[in-house]
């Protein structure tokens, strides 16, 4: 069998398209050993990369803001076409084309059985949860690849019906594997509700997708806040209000100035650990997004915190950043009777039902995010464009399927 073709970290700014071996139906040894699982993954398929998304989650990665060693493979975001399968694979057949959500889940554990499949038990020796070609993850193969293995198949792939009708979507599909489940697992877990007044700090590609999400369920006014003008474009390009937090205004004087009050009925955190603050000129502030939208929720409001933070920095602007450890105001969420939802998205919570209001023209993810196809070859440059600031989200087209799309 040929090679396959994968992006790897290389270095902090640097990623690279390697060639390795063509994935086997195997589980990482690691796993395999810490687990008591079985090496061969006899419910596992091996899938052709339709589409592979660039996420804000692989650049901390990639800037080094991360423990993640050189070489570890990269991509989370995955869309693909079943080329083979395990025995043990019962209702999936080759040829299908899947939505893989980027938890990677075993659905025999206690917390898969109770939905919560960001925190598999079984599929990481280091911790709960596990997500592809990521750090601290367990060993899993990234996804920005020409083919990819998919363990626990049956109970971890989302088959879309209609195969052509699915391809004539797929831009919007793509997001399915995280972003979109992710922004609308904020907006929700927010109490995003009919005449909900909606505040989304970061306008990067989950912000956009929480904001977009935030209108699906209902919201009467979406305010996103950012620094990137082009971002904050492309948030009002589908109806948002915006806000720069570059600007000497403070926070709730802009949302004041917008709503006739300085408070919104719920917030969204979608920047994470590697936040700026307010003001020009101002660094980096990573605790500064947290207490922002505790400040400007209304006393019984909801916060929802899809933002990335972590427990291993090296970049921290100080020694308790770089252990995760940050100064949030947490006497004033609890003054204000606030409650607050972190942690990763389970995708298998949503995707079926956001993949339903694709299908049938309820959502518009693709152009809420502007989404932008690449090929493979040319995913350095995406990583590139992505970090200094591009309001475009980066589809991956491994084998030139999507360019007539």
């Amino acid at each position: 069998m040929a090679g396959n073709r994968i992006v790897v970290y290389k270095g902090p700014g640097q990623v690279a398209v390697d060639t390795i071996d063509y994935p086997k139906l195997e589980v990482p040894s690691a796993v395999s050993q810490a687990k008591g699982l079985t090496r061969k993954a006899d419910h596992g398929v091996i899938l052709k990369v339709v589409s592979t998304n660039i996420c804000g989650s692989d650049q901390h990665m990639v800037r080094g803001r991360t423990t993640a060693p050189v070489g570890q493979t990269l991509g989370h975001e995955i869309t693909g076409e079943i080329v083979e399968k395990g025995s043990d694979v019962q209702f999936l057949e080759v040829g299908d084309l899947c939505s893989v959500p980027f938890n990677i889940a075993c659905g025999r554990c206690r917390n898969c059985k109770e939905r919560k499949t960001g925190i598999c038990l079984n599929v990481n020796p280091d911790r709960a949860g596990s997500a592809y070609g990521y750090v601290d993850m367990g060993g899993w193969l990234g996804g920005q690849a020409d083919y990819v293995m998919v363990p626990f198949a049956d109970f971890n792939l989302l088959k879309f019906p209609d195969k052509d009708q699915a391809m004539a979507k797929i831009r919007d599909l793509t997001m399915l594997s995280d972003i979109f489940p992710t922004g609308y697992h904020g907006a929700y877990s927010a109490g995003t509700t009919t005449g909900s007044t909606v505040y989304v700090a970061g306008a990067g590609p989950v912000g956009l997708a929480a904001a977009h999400s935030a209108q699906i369920l209902g919201a009467a006014v979406v305010i996103v806040g950012d620094r990137n003008e082009e971002r904050l474009a492309q948030a009002r390009s589908f109806g948002c209000e915006t806000v720069n937090i570059s600007e000497d205004a403070t926070l709730s004087e802009q949302i004041d100035q917008i709503l006739g009050t300085p408070e919104v009925d719920c917030a969204v955190d979608a920047v994470g650990f590697e936040a700026s603050g307010h003001g020009r000129g101002a660094g980096e502030a990573p605790a500064t997004v947290l207490n922002d939208i505790m400040t400007v929720t209304a006393a019984g409001g909801s916060l929802g915190i899809p933002g990335l933070y972590v427990t291993g920095d090296p970049g921290g602007v100080d020694p308790d950043a770089q252990e995760g450890t940050l100064k949030v105001r947490l006497g004033l969420g609890w003054a204000k009777s606030h409650s607050f939802t972190t942690g990763q998205c389970p995708v298998m919570r949503y995707n079926r039902e956001l993949m339903m209001s694709i299908l049938h023209d309820r959502a518009h993810i693709a152009d809420a995010v502007n989404a932008t196809v690449l090929p493979l070859t040319d995913a350095p440059d995406g990583y590139r464009d992505f970090d200094q600031g591009a309001a475009k989200k980066y589809v991956l087209d491994p084998h030139g399927e999507l360019a007539s799309v």
